[in-house]
């Protein structure tokens, strides 16, 4: 049996349609789960993640993660599929700039769409799924934080996302501790620069890829693959006391 075997679990992946979350739900799928995959609007990303897998193994949904209700409406359609949800994967999230000097209008509203969509939406999930996981005997709760959470950001312009990883942090450890002796298992996975998705933005503002590339200690960024395989193990749940903890992935770029 591999360390990742997933076969017949269900999992549900927010923010699938691109970047680490496609391939995170492509991985998850591959190792055998039954794969609920969320977008927003990119439904055809969502399709290409889920190509692999047949019909019967794959549910795409949509929903706005910034409406009021957005992520419990997600939870009940992701449940109705099959009566179940044995895996979360929190991933979904945006990145926009709240620099110092923007316009006040600007400012509040940047701060209040991170906040909705990265902190209150996740957390919305995540009530949901600790109430469904602990009558249930259990389940795997994973969630995507940054290693901006840890250390803040190195650009200042991204300071409201680095709030809001933070906040996905506290409340994924909060579940782990209260939740454990119930089978409730909850991780935290904290990218740093990965070659895929929102890591984008902030790796051209660094003088683009080859700049950064010299930089890292492995003479790369983090490839998708690599954070959706640690996803992978930690949703078969075979490291249970694993459970709390914050794992990095970024090459030595950021030891502490």
């Amino acid at each position: 049996m591999s360390d990742s075997d997933l076969t017949g679990r269900i999992a549900l992946v927010t923010g699938a349609s691109k970047g680490i979350g496609a391939v995170i739900a492509r991985t998850l799928g591959a190792a055998g789960a039954n794969v609920v995959a969320h977008y927003g609007s990119d439904r055809a990303g969502a399709q290409a993640a889920c190509a692999e897998l047949p019909e019967d193994r794959r549910r795409l949904v949509q929903a706005d993660l910034a409406a009021p209700g957005g992520a419990r409406a997600l939870w009940r359609e992701a449940v109705a599929w099959r009566g179940r949800v044995d895996v979360v994967v929190a991933n979904a999230a945006i990145n926009l700039e709240t620099p110092w000097d923007a316009t006040d209008e600007d400012w509040d509203a940047a701060w209040e769409q991170t906040l909705r969509v990265n902190v209150r939406a996740t957390a919305d999930l995540v009530r949901e799924a600790v109430t469904h996981f602990v009558p249930a005997g259990g389940g795997v709760l994973i969630t995507l934080s940054s290693w901006a959470a840890l250390r803040g950001s190195a650009l200042p312009q991204l300071s409201a996302y680095a709030a809001s990883k933070a906040a996905v942090r506290a409340i994924t450890q909060t579940v782990a501790q209260n939740h454990a002796r119930e089978g409730v298992l909850a991780y935290v996975v904290a990218p740093g620069l990965v070659n895929a998705g929102m890591s984008a933005p902030a790796i051209e503002q660094r003088g683009g890829a080859d700049a950064v590339n010299a930089t890292m200690p492995m003479g790369e960024v983090v490839p998708p693959e690599d954070v959706a395989a640690l996803v992978a193990f930690l949703a078969s749940g075979r490291c249970r006391h694993l459970t709390g903890a914050t794992l990095d992935v970024n090459g030595a770029s950021y030891v502490r």
